[in-house]
């Protein structure tokens, strides 16, 4: 049995419960993907997104609904090392990549912001938007999982001022007819890790430079998600539900005891109807 054979089985056995049914789970329960769609899979070359491409392809073969699916990889400025990487783990796993370079490092890096990891998400996804306009998709899948949903709360919150959710879809405002979405959306992380491990799989970390840089020393500080996740760490110690409680509470929002919000009509007080 080949390598990729192996992996694929494995998702709809033995990892059917942590993996293959939150998948599928995520994309019936927020309508992903529809009969006739085209989908541009983003593949950045970690273990999310790779594994995010292998559930692609499992349901393409074995789900109800006939959709078409291009799985790219768009190349911002990795070394020559991290982008073989990427091809070698495509080619292990029968995935058929298309590969389009960007120079998203060399910007970020020319710009001293204090925000690059922000500056950084916008312009690849301007980056994938119109790639997948070109190869005649109307969405964009990416690999964010479970818990990236809840530390994004968090990261709102308490680095934004504001209560956000990390959305499973959302519509393009500078794309028209465009479509992001999520399918790894309910996908716990260490389960990723755990099927990377069980088959040996290594791939690519960040290999952003400002990652780079931390790492060598060249940089002081880490990033606010990392910050995140070390508080996380801490609050799962005394409550081991903390995670879910937070992925929850954006399903769960009481705006009668809420002091403002705001929607598209504008921003609503309590005072308005108190």
């Amino acid at each position: 049995m080949e390598k990729y054979q192996e992996v694929e089985r494995s998702l709809i056995t033995k990892y059917r419960r942590d993996i293959w049914r939150p998948f599928v789970t995520a994309v019936v329960q927020y309508r992903l993907i529809d009969e006739g769609d085209a989908v541009t899979v983003c593949i950045s070359g970690g273990k999310d997104s790779m594994i995010m491409a292998k559930c692609v392809q499992e349901l393409q073969r074995h789900g109800p609904r006939r959709f078409r699916a291009e799985y790219v990889v768009m190349d911002p400025g990795y070394n020559p090392e991290n982008r073989q990487l990427i091809l070698d783990n495509a080619r292990l796993l029968n995935i058929p990549v298309k590969v389009f370079d960007t120079p998203i490092f060399g910007i970020v890096d020319s710009v001293d912001d204090g925000n690059p990891c922000y500056l950084c998400a916008r312009m690849r996804r301007g980056y994938l938007y119109k790639y997948a306009q070109s190869l005649g998709c109307n969405k964009i899948a990416l690999g964010h999982h479970y818990d990236d949903a809840f530390e994004t709360t968090l990261l709102s919150m308490m680095y934004a001022g504001e209560i956000r959710a990390m959305m499973p879809k959302l519509r393009s405002t500078s794309h028209p007819g465009m479509e992001l979405i999520r399918p790894m959306y309910h996908v716990r992380e260490h389960n990723i890790v755990r099927f990377a491990q069980r088959h040996s799989l290594r791939f690519l970390q960040c290999a952003c430079r400002f990652t780079e840089n931390i790492a060598k020393g060249d940089q002081p500080g880490r990033s606010k998600r990392q910050e995140v996740k070390l508080l996380l760490a801490r609050l799962r110690e005394q409550d081991p539900l903390i995670d879910r409680n937070i992925f929850h509470s954006m399903q769960n929002v009481n705006l009668e005891k809420v002091i403002a919000w705001r929607d598209k009509s504008g921003i609503h007080h309590f005072l308005d109807d108190y």
